[in-house]
């Protein structure tokens, strides 16, 4: 789900760079459930009985450096350290058959998409030039518009109103009313990477790129169409590589990564981060660090519960430990969505499909897209 355009201002960020209120203890919970599960398959082995896979309920995680917290708010809970996702304990016992869905068929557009878990497709965006036709869901007929004027068309996860771009009218962001067709344009200056929609689709933060400064900062577009943009100091908030700003799953802060500046660089590798930075876009203020050791792709990388987060490592996708920055288990793919419990959905690139897995990396369910959307950006939301 990544814009075509962001590889062509990759060295320009790199040089640049170089001047949730959730229940408190749902993951740990659930990690705890899972130790007990694999000693009861362990005994059931030795008596030569066989094991029946019990689904878990692994939700995410968020929060501060000390005792464990939830981003956004929340109380503390106990730390956990147990490993999640893909393992060998995965194999004991019978695998479970992935459910096959059937293709939607040629008027896949004219209601609600539903993904494997319960989620829906709330959007297939063009991403460059040449510009092709983008959908977004009309929540309120139920089926998707399509977009074919604008080269960057990005929906919401939620809500009426879809971002677009047009590549005639350069620093401009336009506000695409889904219920009255109309398009209102907002100066935004120039912005590099994906711009990414809050949870609710009420705001769109984007990471500004002032080239007179060369210096990055926080812009927050709101659907009604006030702007402000928030100066960050990068000296003090180093980011290096690839450096977007994003959300958190409850809306309330916005996220940046933070490079390890004692670590050595390549080009070939993902930067190595000592955590994210949390920033306010009511006004860009600097809330508070976490040291996650890698880049949350979007709000829906981290867990319900805020306590667990999917990450693009150095070394590809993991799921880390918000308290402690422990990395506990490997995910499938670097733009996870966390659904619900134990439940991650992603896209299969090879074959245009959506995937359901849990967290160890069990596969439960897939469906495929439509060959229309086949090389389209997608964006998932709650239904």
């Amino acid at each position: 789900m990544t814009s075509r355009s962001e590889d062509a201002v990759r060295q320009a960020v790199h040089e640049l760079a170089n001047e949730a209120r959730l229940p408190s203890d749902l993951a740990g919970e659930a990690l705890r459930r899972g130790r007990t599960l694999r000693r009861r398959r362990r005994a059931a082995a030795s008596a030569g009985a066989l094991a029946t896979l019990v689904v878990l309920a692994v939700p995410y995680a968020w929060l501060r450096a000390d005792p464990p917290a939830v981003v956004g708010g929340g109380a503390p809970g106990p730390s956990t350290s147990a490993t999640v996702g893909p393992s060998a304990s995965a194999a004991i016992g019978p695998e479970p058959v992935p459910s096959a869905e059937p293709a939607p068929g040629d008027d896949w557009a004219r209601r609600v998409l539903t993904l494997p878990g319960g989620w829906v497709l709330a959007g297939a965006s063009s991403t460059g030039t040449p510009s092709s036709t983008a959908y977004v869901l009309d929540r309120d007929s139920g089926r998707y518009r399509a977009v074919d004027r604008y080269e960057e068309v990005w929906a919401p996860p939620s809500g009426h109103v879809a971002a677009v771009v047009d590549y005639e009218r350069p620093g401009e962001i336009g506000l695409l009313d889904l219920r009255t067709e109309a398009v209102r344009w907002v100066s935004t200056g120039p912005h590099v990477m994906t711009p990414h929609w809050s949870p609710d689709g009420r705001r769109l933060a984007l990471t500004v790129l002032d080239k007179a400064t060369g210096k990055l900062a926080l812009g927050v577009l709101a659907a009604g169409g006030s702007y402000r943009v928030h100066p960050v100091d990068q000296k003090k908030y180093y980011c290096t590589d690839r450096c977007f700003f994003t959300w958190t799953r409850d809306g309330r802060n916005v996220v940046l990564q933070q490079t390890d500046p004692t670590a050595p660089t390549s080009e070939s590798q993902p930067h190595a981060r000592r955590g994210v930075q949390l920033f306010s876009p009511d006004d860009g203020r600097p809330t508070r660090f976490l040291p996650v050791p890698g880049d949350p792709a979007g709000p829906w990388s981290w867990s319900p519960d805020g306590r667990l987060v999917v990450v693009k490592g150095q070394d590809g996708p993991r799921i880390v430990d918000v308290g402690n920055g422990k990395i506990v288990g490997t995910a499938l793919a670097d733009d996870d969505v966390w659904l619900a419990g134990d439940r991650l959905l992603h896209r299969d690139r090879s074959t245009n499909e959506m995937v359901l897995v849990d967290v160890e990396g069990q596969e439960l369910a897939r469906k495929p897209l439509p060959p229309a959307l086949d090389n389209l950006s997608l964006t998932v939301g709650p239904a």
